[in-house]
């Protein structure tokens, strides 16, 4: 009996020594979906995913400066591609794809083929920093196509990230707004409010990049969550948010 429970504590030990921590900066477009997939990656796996949610500029600029990340989720692919010496070569590679959309909390204000946009009825139109998030640079790039940027642009309230440009829209402080599909649809289905699914020819392809970064270079769960990243359940939960790939 004495060397079951011997045995017992040294398998419990080597498991729990086996488990590991992967500290991961995710772009704020993909913070609902990410969310759930740590927890589907934990009950895999035995690992935990400590999730940091942002624009993917400014992860970029921490990680330059000796931010603790292991992996990078991007919104784009240029920006990790920029790493260097920060990231582990050849670890890139595109996880999934995002759609870009005009959102209102409001039902019916946006329209399917967003006249509204041309109709200007509004005073705030949301969209995130351009510089700093894929997303608001996307915006740009639509408002550009459509002739329609330094008529709006004195109406245009910008956030850091995509995820303050809806915390504008949500909260009434803009009427409408660029945002991720993924933050407004779920489970095949818009959650609030009105919304028009930007046409895919408006704006470049939004292929977002995971990265392997130097600091998890050898980190166990760091590498188990790259692979689970390519898994049916983790694809299943980003169709759900509306992600292609």
């Amino acid at each position: 009996m004495a060397r079951f429970l011997s045995g017992l504590l040294l398998l419990i030990a080597v498991c729990s020594a086996r488990s590991e921590e992967v500290q991961v900066a995710v772009a704020a477009n993909f913070a609902a979906p990410m969310q759930h997939i740590a927890t589907l990656f934990e009950q895999a796996t035995g690992h935990k995913a400590v999730l940091s949610f942002g624009s993917t500029g400014k992860f970029c600029a921490q990680i330059r400066n000796g931010a603790p990340f292991d992996i990078l989720l991007a919104a784009d692919q240029a920006m990790p591609a920029q790493l260097g010496a920060e990231s582990v070569p050849a670890s890139q590679f595109t996880y999934a794809v995002g759609s870009l959309v005009l959102w209102s909390a409001t039902q019916g204000l946006v329209d399917a083929q967003g006249t509204v946009l041309k109709l200007g009825r509004f005073n705030h139109l949301a969209i995130a920093s351009a510089k700093e998030a894929p997303y608001g640079a996307a915006a740009v790039e639509v408002l550009k196509t459509l002739h329609l940027f330094e008529t709006l642009q004195p109406k245009i309230v910008q956030g850091e990230s995509i995820g303050q440009a809806y915390v504008f829209v949500a909260t009434g402080n803009a009427e409408l707004g660029f945002v991720a599909l993924s933050q407004v649809w779920e489970k095949d289905r818009l959650q609030k409010g009105s919304v028009w699914v930007v046409p895919e020819n408006l704006y470049a392809p939004l292929r977002q990049d995971a990265i392997l970064l130097r600091h998890g270079n050898g980190n166990p769960a760091a590498l188990a969550l790259m692979t689970y990243l390519k898994t049916a359940d983790a694809r299943a939960v980003m169709r759900s948010y509306g992600y292609r790939f």
